[in-house]
């Protein structure tokens, strides 16, 4: 059952055809292997308002948790973590668990949700905040059910690292722990970030916040220098131009999928962090390997292409399984050359 409990006051403040399908392509268990096993995210839930230069919409589902979470549901079971309003739509509670996500994790806290709203420009890569309502998100502490505390599978959303470090307090020896961050983190909590380096085998983040974090142009240098500081594997995103995999002297450059017509970038990074991560719980190895962590890459940017291709995640409640193995194979072609 879902956690519905009063706000207590914290420190811590925030193009091919597609294929035959049939219906039984949409359910999200028709995609797990006998051994997956289950992530835990734990992010922000919110609200959205998105405008692009062609269209507006308001009150979507959004927040890094929503779109991790829905994420990973394509390839493993789910644990989710996150705070929500009273003014929450049932709607949206109702999406999230016909996607087999557990949300026993879910607080439901008097007062308003986490309400954000952007406008990008014509290019689709410059986007602006219009507004940033903190509401009940303003004084999260996740809290985990007992149920949780085991989960082998950790992707820690982005949220302050602080409380990416609580959460991690309140897990008994996970399996495999990945962070996300971003730009703000790095300008106002830069010790708890390289302090929460130590505690995780991968993080995630883009271009610009790998230069910023390390203070490198090179992107080869800032990948193999946030290594140094404790994950043993970093993904550095790069938008529309792919992504690229660090790890133990390897190497791995994952290319964007060659998409025309791109409706709504929001949770773009989000959506490939969650289809990352649940791609490593349904192979569920002894030790997560570079070559595995190349396929989680690609599935999660082919996640990610699809999730940009209409508002919110309403692509993703149409998305089936093979729609996502045959943009895999693309994937596959884009990169692979013969010999001379």
């Amino acid at each position: 059952m879902i956690k519905r409990t009063r706000m207590r006051m914290s420190p811590h403040t925030a193009f091919p055809h597609r294929a035959p399908h049939s219906l039984l392509d949409h359910h999200p268990l028709r995609a797990y292997r006998p051994a997956a096993m289950s992530v835990l995210v734990v992010g922000s839930i919110a609200l959205d308002t998105v405008k692009t230069p062609v269209e507006e919409h308001a009150d979507l589902l959004g927040g890094s948790a929503s779109y991790a979470a829905v994420g990973a549901s394509f390839f493993a079971p789910v644990n989710f973590v996150g705070v929500v309003g009273t003014d929450f739509p049932k709607e949206h509670i109702d999406y999230l668990r016909s996607r087999q996500i557990n949300l026993d994790g879910l607080q439901i806290v008097e007062g308003k949700t986490f309400r954000w709203s952007g406008e990008y420009m014509w290019d689709l890569n410059t986007r602006e905040t219009r507004s940033v309502e903190l509401n009940v998100f303003e004084h999260f502490t996740p809290t985990l059910p007992a149920s949780y505390v085991d989960t082998p599978y950790v992707l820690l959303a982005n949220i302050a690292p602080s409380l990416q470090s609580h959460v991690l307090d309140q897990m008994k020896r996970p399996k495999f722990i990945i962070a996300d961050t971003m730009d703000l983190w790095i300008n106002i909590a830069r010790q708890d970030l390289t302090a929460l380096l130590k505690r995780v085998d991968m993080l995630i983040l883009n271009d610009s916040e790998a230069r910023q974090f390390t203070e490198e142009t090179s992107l080869i240098k800032a990948g193999n220098k946030i290594r140094k500081m404790g994950p043993r594997f970093v993904a550095i995103k790069k938008g529309e131009h792919g992504c690229l995999l660090f790890g133990e002297n390897q190497f791995f450059s994952c290319p964007a999928y060659p998409l025309e017509d791109i409706h709504d970038p929001t949770g773009a990074g989000d959506t490939f962090a969650g289809g990352l991560a649940g791609y490593l719980a349904a192979k569920n190895q002894d030790q997560v390997t570079f070559e595995t962590l190349r396929k989680a890459v690609v599935h999660g940017s082919a996640l990610a292409s699809f999730n940009v291709e209409a508002f919110s995640l309403e692509r993703l409640r149409t998305l089936s399984q093979s729609e996502i193995d045959q943009r895999y194979q693309i994937f596959r072609k884009m990169s692979h050359f013969e010999e001379v």
